[in-house]
């Protein structure tokens, strides 16, 4: 059994951004993704203590042909003072 490849294009894509400028908020990210296709969710990560980025996020687009068409033209984007790197973030490993 395989999956078509319109049912593989229509399946959820998480996305891992790296390299962000500190000062960028969820809202500015979600508005650069969202040029390419709906967006499920937008997260910075923060760090606990200092309530600042950490520098890193993750985006998680609806349709993957979506977010292929994001990370192509978003990884090197240059936002704020850092040149932002989109890629496909790691499904965690289950045991």
């Amino acid at each position: 059994f395989t999956l078509s490849t319109a049912t593989r294009e229509n399946s959820l894509m998480k996305l891992l951004l790296r390299n962000l400028d500190r000062n960028i908020t969820e809202d500015e990210l979600l508005e650069l993704f969202k040029v390419y296709g709906p967006v499920q969710y937008c997260t910075l990560v923060m760090d606990g203590t200092s309530g600042q980025s950490k520098g890193f996020g993750f985006v998680e687009m609806p349709s993957a042909g979506h977010a292929k068409s994001a990370m192509k033209n978003l990884n090197g984007y240059q936002l704020g003072d850092s040149k932002m790197r989109v890629k496909r973030a790691e499904e965690k490993k289950t045991d």
